[in-house]
């Protein structure tokens, strides 16, 4: 090993000891067809007076945040609309929203949408929380004090995690680098998962974004030091329910309860990501959504297999595994042949479902950048299986060209 990787692998166990004494907490889970309905109890039991709503443009013209603010006007419930949140969303984004926030007087937040709406809100709550401080002083982890507002996320795709993680990510509006901030108070206090508001979700957005949950709970499975009980059991359960759903929803969007099972399985896998960590994956993923806006899921999907197929026999063992929870391997399979198994499994999945293997938006001056700010966001955070250096990162991202 060598004296960089060994001081790479020494901050992920003294972080791990830290960690350890951290008030971890999970957003309340409420699921099942129409849980929205008990979003005005929620506040009311908060003492909101004004809620900030944040979702995007295309849940407001397919009526599914509409489906959310009919419900508090008919309980008289005052809120503020934002609407304009961009896939990947920006700083300037965040910023526009706690501006709204602050003049409107609201105190509190419903986030309606995938990640980017969410995190579109985490970053204004934060900032709600911290107004002295601008959004990129919270980069990295642990930047957030204090308690951040009442937040109810509702999450109308199953794949980011974010209604119950500690992460939000934003896209720097001049530099395009999207980052992560990593901090405990901004996991919002309750997850409203009700398949009906994902009933109409296009094929493409239900693959990616399953692709994108299975991804967090592989990743958090493979993690070497942060894991408890807890989220291990949560990265085992979301990888079988997303087996064993995410072809039916797929095929079928209108099973509302493969749909419920979808939901729960992105939030178990959320929290499982929120207490282990992820790894390669995401952080070379992370610079296609900034420099390319590519969808995370889609980014993650793509990504995944190429990842796991580089780990090799260091993520055999823990491959196996899940290959077993997922129905691809038996129990007497041995480890290496488990492990190849499930990352066919992955790549055949993603054929299945049309998801491509490459992109062929990646520039070739674009390279060093990526990989700078994946070995950036990875190192030395990330308990990854391996820890990639320049070569190792440059020699994956080729792979995922076409």
């Amino acid at each position: 090993m060598s004296v960089i990787n060994a001081y790479y692998r020494t901050f992920q166990f003294l972080f791990n000891y830290v960690g350890m004494s951290m008030p971890w907490r999970k957003a309340l889970p409420v699921r099942g067809a129409g849980a929205i309905r008990e979003i005005p109890g929620l506040l009311a039991k908060e003492g909101v007076t004004k809620v900030m709503v944040v979702t995007d443009p295309g849940l407001m013209a397919a009526g599914v945040a509409l489906c959310v603010t009919e419900v508090l006007e008919e309980q008289g419930v005052a809120f503020e609309l934002y609407s304009e949140v961009q896939p990947n969303p920006t700083t300037d984004t965040v910023n526009a929203i706690y501006e709204l926030y602050v003049s409107s007087n609201c105190d509190g937040f419903v986030a309606i949408g995938g990640g980017s709406s969410m995190d579109a809100a985490k970053g204004a709550a934060a900032r709600a929380t911290n107004p002295k401080k601008s959004i990129q002083d919270f980069k990295g982890l642990s930047k957030v004090r204090g308690k951040i507002a009442p937040f109810i996320a509702v999450p109308t795709t199953a794949g980011t995690g974010s209604e119950t993680t500690i992460v939000l990510l934003v896209t720097d509006s001049v530099t395009h680098h999207k980052y992560s901030i990593m901090s405990l108070p901004i996991i919002p206090h309750y997850a409203i998962l009700d398949p009906e508001l994902t009933l109409g979700l296009p094929p493409h957005i239900t693959s990616t974004t399953g692709m994108d949950a299975l991804t967090h709970a592989i990743e958090a499975y493979l993690c070497r030091t942060y894991s408890t009980e807890e989220s291990k059991q949560f990265a085992l359960d979301a990888t079988a329910m997303i087996a064993a759903n995410l072809e039916k929803v797929y095929q079928d969007g209108s099973d509302v309860e493969a749909r419920g099972e979808m939901l729960y399985a992105a939030y178990k896998a959320g929290f499982a990501f929120t207490r282990a960590g992820v790894g390669n994956v995401h952080a070379i993923a992370h610079t296609l959504g900034g420099l390319y806006n590519t969808p995370h899921g889609l980014a993650n999907a793509v990504i995944l297999p190429i990842v796991l197929e580089d780990y090799g026999p260091k993520a055999y063992e823990k491959l196996a595994i899940l290959a077993r929870v997922a129905g691809v391997a038996q129990d007497s399979t041995p480890d290496d042949e488990a492990a190849k198994a499930f990352i066919q499994y992955i790549r055949d999945l993603n054929k299945r479902m049309q998801i491509p293997e490459g992109f062929d938006c990646i520039k070739d001056e674009d390279i060093e950048q990526m990989i700078t700010w994946a070995l950036a966001e990875a190192n030395p955070l990330y308990p990854v299986p391996v820890i990639y250096d320049r070569a190792r990162c440059r020699r994956v991202i080729e792979k995922i060209r076409i």
